[in-house]
């Protein structure tokens, strides 16, 4: 059965976060909020947990997973990123946006697009996951909690808990977070390409 930690949105426990850290960095795969909705996710790296969260929502192995950064400067570390797509980023981060870049070296190769070497990273606007990265001091390798059959993620807390307590190894419940996915934004041409339009809004697109 997994642990289940309430965690203020506002202000977050430390010393639930470094727990939380803890489960993580033992192999764990974890539910937490994003400033779009909830995410599930495990440490960089961790083939068997990536594997079990593929397991949870029935993706295959080509499913593409999202880095969750702390800041500018971790994204560049996995993500190539030129001076016009940096100053992009930086206006909209942080925020309901995933940025799909050409990989960097940093990245394994089982979290790359086979097809095209990318990645996808965003940096949300949420002090739970913000804190819990600053606090982990390295990305979080996550996907959006969409279960199989539906096509919006979980919102509710105590459903997560009902739905996923003998599957995962925590649930941070961080409150409502809303239920719309990231917009997601090719930054691999000459000009931005919106791939889904989510929460975060396009209107910085007529612009670019």
């Amino acid at each position: 059965m997994s642990q289940y930690f309430q965690i203020h949105p506002e202000n977050p426990q430390i010393r639930l976060i470094r727990q939380a850290i803890a489960i993580i960095r033992d192999g764990g795969v974890v539910v937490f909020p994003t400033d779009s909705s909830y995410a599930i996710g495990c440490q960089v790296g961790d083939k068997a947990a990536m594997e079990r969260i593929q397991r949870i929502r029935r993706v295959d192995s080509k499913h593409n997973f999202t880095l969750i950064c702390r800041d500018l400067s971790e994204i560049s570390l996995y993500g190539q990123v030129d001076n016009m797509n940096y100053r992009l980023i930086k206006s909209l981060t942080p925020g309901p946006y995933t940025f799909i870049l050409q990989a960097t070296r940093e990245v394994p190769r089982r979290l790359q697009n086979p097809k095209r070497k990318t990645i996808g990273v965003r940096l949300p606007e949420h002090i739970v996951t913000q804190t819990l990265l600053q606090e982990l001091n390295e990305p979080l390798m996550s996907s959006t909690l969409i279960l199989p059959g539906e096509d919006l993620p979980m919102v509710d807390p105590y459903q997560i808990r009902l739905s996923l307590e003998h599957q995962v190894d925590l649930i941070i419940d961080g409150g409502f977070c809303g239920h719309e996915p990231t917009t997601v934004v090719d930054l691999m041409d000459a000009r931005p390409v919106i791939l889904r339009e989510g929460k975060g809004n396009i209107d910085w697109l007529v612009e670019h």
